[in-house]
């Protein structure tokens, strides 16, 4: 199985890197906005692509069709992602051309899904949330990656 395991830097990057014991045995390709994360993922194939956020929709543009570009060429069975704008765009573009999407809100997200999640909830074939609290129809709690 073949997997995009995608986050802009920081938290979310974080929060995905904390996943990769779900990833065993699978072919992984990382993707981030920061070209230096590679070294944190050596091993594994990395892309860089540009961060984007709603304030800039020509960046969003470019941001996607990176995002499809490398959907295309990779063909991973699943993507999952961790946030933020880039992570959404690419699930969208895994969607368009045939992938499983899985999309988990922030921890940092207490009150409520991040804009991105709650586009993602309309596209993602499973949304996860990290506080049992927002759980509800089509959000599944299954836990805190952090802790």
């Amino acid at each position: 199985m073949k997997v995009i395991a995608i986050a802009s830097v920081g938290g979310h990057w974080v929060q995905l890197l904390r996943l990769l014991p779900a990833f065993e045995g699978m072919e992984v390709v990382f993707v981030s906005t920061v070209k230096s994360l590679s070294t944190t993922v050596s091993g594994n194939k990395f892309y860089y692509i540009p961060d984007a956020s709603r304030w800039n929709k020509l960046k969003l543009l470019q941001t996607f069709f990176m995002a499809l570009k490398i959907v295309q060429k990779e063909k991973p069975d699943v993507i999952i992602t961790t946030g933020a704008a880039p992570g959404l765009l690419t699930l969208i573009a895994g969607k368009i051309l045939g992938s499983k999407t899985i999309w988990i809100d922030s921890v940092a997200n207490a009150e409520k899904l991040s804009l991105s999640g709650r586009i993602a909830l309309r596209i993602a074939d499973k949304t996860y949330t990290q506080w049992p609290d927002l759980a509800g129809h089509k959000i599944i709690y299954a836990g805190n990656i952090l802790s």
